[in-house]
C-alpha cells in the first residue's frame, strides 16, 4: 500500500475518477515524484480510504483512478476540543495533535484573557487535514471559527458533558463520568477569569479536572487532557 496519503474533497468509490487541483498535483508529482501507475491512498472524511492509481500527471493538475476500498470510515469518539488560541506555532500544534488524537471537532474560543483575537480557520483546517493524512485516519475534524466562550456556553447542549481543566486545582481531581458526548476546555495562558470559573462551575454538565500538581502550558495541557479523556472514556481503552 502506498505510503502517500491524500485528502480530497471529492466522492470516492471503486472506479471513480478523482481530479487534482494545482496544489495536489505539485505535492504528488513534484514533491513526492509520483507518476502514472503509482499508487496513492485517498480519503475524504466520508467514504473511507481507497487505493488509487495516478492516471494523468501534469504540472497544474492530474487525475487519479480509485481501485478498491482499503479501509472503512473510522469515526472518532463524540469529543470536542475547545481551547483559547495562543501563539501561531503553538496553536497549530494544538490543532494537529487534536486531529491525531481523535477529536471530532476543534473549537477555538475567546476567553477573558485570550491573547489572540483572531485565527485563520482555513489555515487551521489545513493543518488538521495534514495531521490526518500523516496519522492514517479517515475522519477529518471540523475546525470552527473563533467564538466567545460565554456565547458557546449559552447554547451548550444538555447531553454533552464538559471536562473543564482548571489550573487553579492542585493534586488529584480525576475525570468522573461515562462515555458519550463530551468536550474538553483548555484555558488561555493567563488562565480563566474568576467570572469564567464561576460560570463553568455552575454549569450542570461541567466536570472540573486537574491535570496534575504543576501548571502546564496551554499546548501541553491540550495533549494531556486529550490523553486523560481517551484513556478513561475514549477509544484507547
Amino acid at each position: 500500500m502506498s505510503k502517500v496519503r491524500l485528502y480530497v474533497d471529492h466522492p470516492l468509490a471503486e472506479g471513480q475518477t478523482v481530479p487534482l487541483d494545482g496544489a495536489q498535483a505539485r505535492y504528488l508529482f513534484a514533491v513526492m515524484r509520483l507518476g502514472p501507475g503509482d499508487e496513492v491512498a485517498l480519503f475524504n472524511g466520508r467514504d473511507g480510504e481507497f487505493r488509487a492509481e495516478v492516471a494523468e500527471a501534469g504540472k497544474r493538475g492530474g487525475t487519479l483512478n480509485c481501485r478498491e476500498r482499503t479501509a472503512e470510515l473510522r469515526l472518532p469518539p463524540e469529543l470536542w476540543l475547545m481551547f483559547a488560541p495562543i501563539k501561531k506555532a503553538r496553536t497549530d500544534f494544538i490543532v494537529e495533535k487534536a486531529a491525531e488524537m481523535g477529536a471530532a471537532r476543534i473549537m477555538p474560543v475567546q476567553t477573558d484573557f485570550t491573547n489572540s483575537e483572531r485565527v485563520r480557520r482555513d489555515r487551521l483546517q489545513a493543518h488538521a487535514i495534514e495531521a490526518v493524512e500523516q496519522c492514517g485516519g479517515t475522519w477529518v475534524p471540523e475546525v470552527d471559527d473563533l467564538r466567545r466562550l460565554d456565547r458557546v456556553l449559552d447554547g451548550w447542549p444538555e447531553d454533552r458533558r464538559l471536562m473543564f481543566c482548571d489550573e487553579a486545582l492542585a493534586g488529584p481531581h480525576a475525570l468522573d463520568g461515562e462515555p458519550g458526548p463530551w468536550a474538553i476546555l483548555i484555558g488561555p495562558e493567563g488562565g480563566f477569569s474568576q467570572a469564567e470559573r464561576q460560570r463553568l462551575r455552575a454549569l450542570p454538565q461541567a466536570v472540573a479536572v486537574s491535570l496534575g500538581p504543576r501548571v502546564l502550558r496551554a499546548d501541553t495541557a491540550a495533549v494531556a487532557a486529550l490523553t486523560v479523556w481517551q484513556v478513561a472514556l475514549g477509544d484507547w481503552r
